[in-house]
C-alpha cells in the first residue's frame, strides 16, 4: 500500500527532469507580468511604445537576475482601443494567464473599464499616464500625473507674464471622462482667477476625429476677443490632424499658445513640427532633459529599438508615459523584493514609500497612502526637431492631489486608497 505513492512521486520527478510532465517546471520558475495596451485602433499611436518600453524594462531586470531569483515572463494582450475589451482582457490576464501584476491602460475610460475587475479579483494595476484624478483605488498605483501635477500648473503658467498672460481659454478635448473632468477642474480654477464664462470655450470631438478645419477657424475667431490660450486634452491619433491644421491656418505660438496634456515626443514623430515651434506641453519628463540617468535611459531605449527593429527605430524617442512605465515596473520589482513575494496585499504594503531615481533627474517617491507618485512638473516648448525645451519647472517633486480641491465635496474625502464600489 505504501509503495504506490512512492512510485508515483518517483515517476513525477523523472518526468519533470525529462520535460515530459504536463505542467512545466519552467512556468513555476517565472513571474508572469501582464501588459495591457492598445496595439491597434486610435490609441495605438500612443500605447504601442509603452508596450515596447515595458518589454525593454522587463528584459533589463531579467538580465540582472530577475526578481526573487525568477525571470519575469511578459504576457502581452491587445485590447485594440476597445474600452469594454480592456475589462475582458484584464480578466483574462488575472484568471487565465495568472499574472502577478499588470502594467497598462492609457485613457481613463480604459482604466475605468478594468477597475471593477481588478478590485473584484484583487489584481494589481500600474497606470502610467496623466489623468483627471477623482480616484484612489487600493488595486491601482498611479505613476502618471494628477491634475495638480500637470493641468493646474500649466494653466497658471499660461496666465503668468512668462506664459503670455492669457485672459481667454479655448478648452479642446476628446469626448470622454479625462478631458471633461479635467476641464471641470480648470473651469473652477479659472473662475477663482476672475475669468468669466464668456471667456471660456469648451469643445469636444470623438476618438479618431480627423477634420479640425472648422474648430481651428473657431479658435482664430475666439482669439480675436483677447489674449487666448488653447488647453488641449485631445488624445490619440487625432493629434496629428489637429496640429497639422494649426500649421495650415498659420496659428503660431506667439499669437495663440497651445498647451497639450497628451502630446509628447511620440505623437510629434509623424508631424512637421516647424510650424509648431513654441507650442507647449506639460509633463513630468521630457527626452531632452540633460542628466546622466536620462542619457543612459534614452541610449538604452534607442539601442533596444534598433536591436528589435521596431518601426521607425532610427527616430525612436522617449516620452513621459514611457518613463512612468519604466519607473513603475522597477518600483514594483523593488517592492516584490522587499516583500519577498508577489502576493498582492504584501506588495501593496511594500510599495508605500518606495523611491526610485528616475530619468527625470529626480528621486520619485510612491506616497505612503494615496498610491500616487510625487513628481516634478515641467512645461516644454516644441522645437523644430520634435523635441521640447523646458521653459518652466517646479523646484522638486510635488505630492499628488487625487481629490482636486476645485471639485465640491472633495475636501471631506479620505487621503487613502479605497475601493470604488
Amino acid at each position: 500500500m505504501k509503495r504506490r505513492p512512492l512510485l508515483q512521486a518517483t515517476l513525477a520527478s523523472a518526468l519533470l527532469l525529462t520535460g515530459l510532465f504536463p505542467f512545466s517546471a519552467q512556468a513555476a520558475e517565472t513571474i508572469k507580468v501582464g501588459i495591457l495596451h492598445s496595439l491597434s485602433g486610435t490609441m495605438a499611436i500612443s500605447e504601442t511604445s509603452l508596450k515596447d518600453m515595458a518589454l525593454m524594462t522587463i528584459a533589463e531586470i531579467n538580465a540582472k537576475g530577475g526578481v526573487l531569483g525568477k525571470q519575469l515572463e511578459p504576457v502581452v494582450v491587445d485590447p485594440a482601443s476597445n474600452w469594454p475589451l480592456f475589462a475582458e482582457k484584464g480578466r483574462q490576464l488575472l484568471t487565465q494567464d495568472k499574472v502577478d501584476v499588470v502594467f497598462g491602460c492609457w485613457t481613463s475610460v480604459s482604466r475605468k473599464s478594468v477597475l471593477p475587475v481588478f478590485e473584484e479579483l484583487n489584481g494589481l494595476l500600474f497606470y502610467p499616464v496623466q489623468y483627471e484624478g477623482e480616484e484612489m483605488s487600493p488595486n491601482v498605483f498611479y505613476t502618471g500625473a494628477a491634475p495638480n501635477q500637470q493641468a493646474i500648473p500649466a494653466v497658471e503658467y499660461l496666465m503668468s507674464e512668462d506664459g503670455g498672460a492669457a485672459k481667454r481659454f479655448f478648452l479642446l478635448g476628446t469626448d470622454y471622462v479625462y478631458p471633461r473632468t479635467t476641464n471641470k477642474i480648470l473651469r473652477a480654477l479659472l473662475k477663482t482667477k476672475g475669468v468669466a464664462d464668456k471667456d471660456i470655450e469648451e469643445v469636444y470631438t470623438p476618438f479618431g476625429h480627423s477634420d479640425y478645419q472648422t474648430i481651428v477657424a473657431n479658435i482664430k475667431k475666439f482669439s480675436a476677443g483677447g489674449k487666448t490660450a488653447v488647453i488641449s486634452t485631445v488624445n490619440g491619433d487625432s493629434n496629428v490632424p489637429f496640429y497639422k491644421e494649426l500649421g495650415n491656418q498659420g496659428i503660431e505660438a506667439t499669437d495663440v499658445p497651445v498647451v497639450a496634456f497628451s502630446v509628447g515626443e511620440e505623437e510629434l514623430r509623424g508631424i512637421d513640427t516647424k510650424p509648431l515651434v513654441g507650442q507647449l506641453a506639460a509633463w513630468n519628463y521630457f527626452e531632452s532633459l540633460d542628466n546622466p540617468v536620462n542619457q543612459k535611459f534614452v541610449g538604452a531605449w534607442k539601442a533596444y529599438a534598433k536591436a528589435k527593429n521596431l518601426p521607425s527605430y532610427p527616430t525612436a524617442v522617449t516620452n513621459d508615459p514611457m518613463e512612468a512605465t519604466y519607473v513603475g515596473i522597477n518600483m514594483w520589482a523593488q517592492a516584490v523584493t522587499k516583500a519577498g513575494t508577489t502576493n498582492v496585499d504584501k506588495v501593496r504594503d511594500a510599495m508605500a514609500g518606495q523611491t526610485y531615481t528616475a530619468p527625470s533627474g529626480y528621486t520619485l517617491t510612491m506616497d505612503k497612502t494615496n498610491h500616487h507618485l510625487h513628481k516634478p512638473v515641467m512645461i516644454g516648448e516644441v522645437q523644430g526637431d520634435g523635441q521640447f525645451n523646458v521653459v518652466w519647472q517646479t523646484d522638486g517633486p510635488v505630492r499628488a492631489q487625487p481629490w482636486s480641491p476645485y471639485i465640491s465635496g472633495n475636501a471631506k474625502k479620505p487621503d487613502v486608497a479605497m475601493k470604488s464600489n
